[in-house]
C-alpha cells in the first residue's frame, strides 16, 4: 500500500522532535533524519522542536498528521498521544495505553509474565529495600535501572557486593520506580516491528561494559550483527516472540522489542520501545536495510500507517 501512494495524500505533516526528556539530544538527531527522509520523498513535512506549547503550535499550523520522534517522557509515554486523540490528529506509533505501558519497564514485565512470556528475574527497589538480600537473591552482577527512562539513562551494572544501594540512588534521581534485574549475558538482540511484520533481528555487541548511552549513539566500536548469527529456528522464535510481546502491550505501527539470551540459548524479552531511535546508529533502520527497505522507504511506510488508522 505505502509504495503506491502519492505524497500529497499525507497533507501537511509535523515531525515532532526534541522535547524536554532526558533523551532530547537523541530525539533531535532522530527527528532531523526522519524529516530529511520524508522531504526526499516529496512529503510536505515540517520540523517542530516540541516545547510545552506543542499543542498550540500544532493547532496553529493546521497539520493533517504527526510523525512522533519524541523519545522518553512527554512524547513516548502516552501524554502526547492522548492530546492528539482529543485533537483528532492522526499520529505514528502506538496509542495511549500501549505508549504508557511500554514506557514503564516494570508494568510491561508484569503483563508479559501474566501471559506466560519469560522475563529476566527482577525486583522493585525503594529506599527501604534490603539491598544485601536483593544482591543475594538476584546474584551479581545485576542491573539497576529507572522504570520509566530509555537510552540507558540512569542504568548501572552492579558488580561488587554492597554497591546496590548507590546504584539505586543513581536510578532514583530519574524515577520513583527503580528495578533491579538479574544479569543475563550470553547475547543482546533487538527485533524491529513494522506494520505487523518482525524484521530481521540485530545482535548488539558493545565494546563497553554494557550497551550504555555512549555505545548506543556515539561510539563507533559497537558491533551490530545482522544477520544476527543465530540458527534460523532461533531467529524465527525471536521474531515470533517479538510480535507476541508487541501485541500484549497493545502496540501498533512500528517499534522495537529488545531481548537477552542466556547461556542455554533461552530468550527473554527485556523491554519494548514504542518510539525507537532513528539516528545513523539506530537499530530499526539497520534491521530495515537487512530486509531491503532503505531509510526513506522506512519513514514513508511508518507515516503510511497513519492513513490506515484514520481510515479505520
Amino acid at each position: 500500500m505505502a509504495e503506491r501512494l502519492d505524497a500529497q495524500v499525507f497533507g501537511k505533516v509535523a515531525v515532532l522532535m526534541g522535547g524536554w526528556s532526558a533523551e532530547r539530544e537523541i530525539s533531535l538527531l532522530s527527528g532531523r533524519a526522519v524529516l530529511a527522509g520524508l522531504q526526499r520523498r516529496g512529503v510536505d513535512v515540517h520540523a517542530i522542536d516540541a516545547g510545552r506549547d506543542v499543542l498550540e503550535v500544532l493547532a496553529r499550523g493546521a497539520f493533517d498528521r504527526v510523525f512522533i520522534v519524541l523519545h522518553g517522557r512527554g512524547g513516548e509515554d502516552g501524554q502526547l498521544q492522548g492530546a492528539l486523540e482529543l485533537m483528532e490528529l492522526p499520529y505514528t506509533g502506538s496509542g495511549v495505553l500501549a505508549s504508557a505501558l511500554g514506557m514503564d519497564k516494570w508494568r510491561s514485565k508484569l503483563v508479559w509474565q501474566a501471559a506466560g512470556l519469560p522475563v529476566p528475574e527482577f525486583e522493585l527497589l525503594d529506599a527501604g529495600s534490603d539491598f544485601a538480600a536483593v544482591e543475594q537473591r538476584l546474584g551479581l552482577p545485576l542491573f539497576v535501572k529507572p522504570a520509566n527512562e530509555g537510552s540507558s539513562v540512569g542504568v548501572t551494572k552492579v558488580q561488587q557486593p554492597g554497591a546496590l544501594r548507590h546504584a539505586y540512588q543513581v536510578a532514583a534521581q530519574h524515577d520513583t520506580l527503580v528495578l533491579a534485574e538479574r544479569f543475563i549475558g550470553a547475547g543482546e538482540f533487538t527485533v524491529a516491528v513494522l506494520d505487523g511484520v518482525a524484521l530481521p533481528p540485530v545482535q548488539i555487541v558493545p565494546s563497553t561494559e554494557f550497551y550504555d548511552y555512549e555505545a548506543k549513539y556515539f561510539r563507533d566500536d559497537t558491533q551490530y550483527l545482522c544477520p544476527c548469527g543465530l540458527p534460523q529456528e532461533r531467529v524465527e522464535q525471536m521474531r515470533h516472540m517479538a510480535l507476541q510481546a508487541f501485541a500484549l502491550i497493545g502496540c501498533r505501527g512500528w517499534g522495537r522489542v529488545d531481548f537477552l539470551m542466556d547461556s542455554d540459548g533461552s530468550l527473554y524479552p527485556l523491554e519494548v520501545n514504542t518510539v525507537p531511535g532513528m539516528t545513523d546508529h539506530s537499530l530499526v533502520p539497520m534491521a530495515a536495510r537487512a530486509a531491503g527497505i532503505d531509510f526513506d522507504e522506512l519513514v514513508w511506510r511508518i507515516l503510511a500507517t497513519t492513513l490506515e488508522d484514520s481510515d479505520g
